[in-house]
């Protein structure tokens, strides 16, 4: 008579975990199906949020045509200038509203269902509400990049490209996180729209999106090498304007030093480590 041993608890839980880790992948992307799936349905979000950077770059541009040369720059059109900004401007804003489809959820009472249903890992409701605005993000930088070398902003290198898409998503990753957490601690849509509505023009005109650092009063030079915005912005513009980049190159001349193409990278790192931390514990808690 043979007898069967158990299964050591090390070995069960060698094998459990790729399927919890395929189960957690199945409610992510289904979860992210569905937000595509009301995307499909009501396009205005995704035509409006990529309408108005568009506008912005052409209205901008064309009111700036007749500025000196050389005010942004040697041999440097305020298109050129204006389409980093741009570009980072609008991924930021797509992030800041990704907390509306969870609040929403919150309020109609279908977050309550997802809660209270056997999901391997609540946190897929996160991770797909990022990838969803992730998505947005790119599909608008493609739009706007596309645009402003039409207008004869030129356009990066394949590499300069890759490494584009890179900053948009750092940026796309904190912010998102930040949104989810304000959806999560505010008790209504109104008062989440109010903090975005507070939020996004101001952080805009407190960057480098629209004019240099050199122009801004030393005070708001100080708010802007604070603002996130800068750091994903000036990388951007560098790789517009300059073909032999490097993680070595200086990108800005902060009041307190210079800041190098890597460092900030690094910074933006720093940051959606910080809104990670931030938010998690509220998750965490509201989720549980």
């Amino acid at each position: 008579m043979s007898t069967t041993l158990p299964t050591p608890p090390t070995t069960r839980a060698i094998e459990a975990e790729p399927s919890q880790v395929a189960e957690f992948i199945q409610e992510t992307s289904a979860l992210l199906r569905r937000l595509l799936i009301q995307l499909q349905r009501r396009p205005v979000t995704l035509i409006a949020g990529t309408i108005q950077p568009l506008m912005w770059l052409v209205l901008f541009g064309a009111l700036f045509q007749n500025a000196p040369q050389g005010l942004f720059g040697n041999d440097v059109g305020y298109g050129q200038f204006l389409g980093a900004g741009t570009i980072a401007f609008a991924a930021f804003s797509g992030a800041l509203n990704a907390g509306l489809p969870v609040m929403f959820d919150r309020e109609f009472g279908f977050l309550n269902r997802l809660l209270v249903a056997p999901l391997v890992s609540r946190f897929s409701i996160v991770a797909a509400s990022a990838l969803y605005i992730g998505l947005l993000a790119l599909v608008q930088t493609l739009a706007i990049v596309t645009v402003a070398a039409l207008l004869g902003a030129g356009l990066p290198g394949l590499g300069g490209l890759l490494v584009m898409v890179t900053i948009v998503l750092l940026l796309v990753t904190g912010v998102t996180g930040l949104s989810l957490g304000l959806a999560f601690a505010l008790p209504g849509h109104v008062e989440l729209i109010a903090a975005i509505f507070i939020t996004n023009l101001p952080l805009l005109f407190a960057s480098t999106a629209l004019a240099p650092l050199s122009f801004m009063p030393s005070w708001l030079q100080w708010v802007a090498v604070v603002n996130p915005l800068t750091y994903a912005i000036e990388p951007i513009r560098y790789l517009y304007l300059h073909t032999d980049w490097s993680f070595s190159s200086i990108v800005l001349q902060a009041p307190f030093g210079s800041v190098s193409f890597g460092a900030a990278l690094g910074l933006l790192f720093i940051f959606d480590a910080i809104a990670i931390a931030l938010v998690r514990p509220l998750l965490q808690r509201r989720m549980s």
